[in-house]
């Protein structure tokens, strides 16, 4: 692992997602090395020549000044990293941006696979609306293994836990779905008691990983070959569309509310958790919101 700290001017970006104000990214890299991790394209933007996992940077900024000037913006911790990677116990720069961040008036976001950001619990919990997300594709810790090195799903789905038990609003992130190998009926199933919000999104094979996961297929899912390469060879939406009317189907006969690309609805923190379909978010234009029903 190359690990190298780094000055820059700021840790916050103008985000064009639709969930943020400014993604935060307290490193360069991710050493949790997914197979599948689109965030992989930063890395013709760092110089690095190293294999996507096994480098990161520690970023080093100036203390934000006035962070009151940033009250009601949403910022998203985590867009192209992990901010609770292993390394952020050592070096505890998301526990230190939080620190300046503190009584800002900011909507903090946070997405992780890990479950150490239950050491800054207590910090986040004076951010109010905090919301945190865990991502679980997988209950098939084997898989899980095969895909990623970062902490079990049984630790991630006890931090979610811990947090939603704490009154902090939590979101079990299902993504990205497998064709054929992730069950989503069970994640929800499981999920659903601890968690006020459930993410879900389609596998999106591009860039370099796409012939990493096919072959990935090809050795330990030959199976599932025809089936991924009608999807990510000749472009078919079939099995998105069925699973679509599947899960909403699911959804509802669970009582939980199913939507498209929109998690503005605003519930109650008891309320059982929104369901929200991200397939092919990136296609799906804003006057065409919720028509793919």
């Amino acid at each position: 692992m190359i690990i190298n700290e780094i000055e820059v001017k700021t840790v916050l970006t103008k985000s064009n997602l639709p969930v943020s104000d400014y993604s935060v990214n307290p490193y360069v890299g991710c050493t949790h090395g997914c197979k599948y991790c689109y965030a992989s394209f930063m890395k013709r933007f760092t110089g690095h020549t190293e294999p996507w996992g096994e480098f990161l940077d520690i970023k080093r900024w100036p203390e934000i000044k006035n962070p009151e000037r940033l009250r009601g913006k949403e910022l998203f911790f985590g867009s192209v990293t992990d901010p609770y990677l292993p390394e952020e116990e050592t070096y505890r720069r998301t526990r230190t941006l939080l620190e300046q961040l503190q009584g800002s008036g900011i909507k903090l976001s946070i997405a992780t696979k890990s479950d150490l950001v239950l050491r800054d619990l207590d910090l986040i919990k004076t951010f109010p609306g905090a919301r945190i997300s865990w991502s679980v594709n997988t209950l098939d810790e084997d898989f899980k293994n095969d895909m990623d090195k970062a902490v079990s799903i049984e630790r991630r789905l006890a931090a979610m836990k811990a947090f939603h038990d704490a009154g902090a609003r939590t979101t079990c992130f299902i993504s990205p779905i497998f064709p054929g190998i992730t069950d989503v009926k069970a994640i929800i199933d499981r999920a659903k008691d601890q968690c006020n919000l459930i993410w879900l999104e389609n596998l999106n094979l591009r860039g370099t990983f796409k012939p990493l996961i096919m072959d990935y297929i090809r050795e330990k899912k030959p199976e599932l070959v025809p089936l991924y390469e009608e999807i990510y060879t000749k472009g078919k939406k079939d099995y998105w569309e069925n699973l679509n009317v599947e899960l909403k189907s699911y959804a509802e006969s669970c009582g939980l509310p199913y939507v498209r690309d929109d998690d503005s609805i605003k519930r109650p923190f008891d309320a059982p958790p929104l369901v929200v379909n991200y397939f092919y978010h990136e296609l799906v234009k804003k006057s065409a919101k919720n028509n793919w029903t």
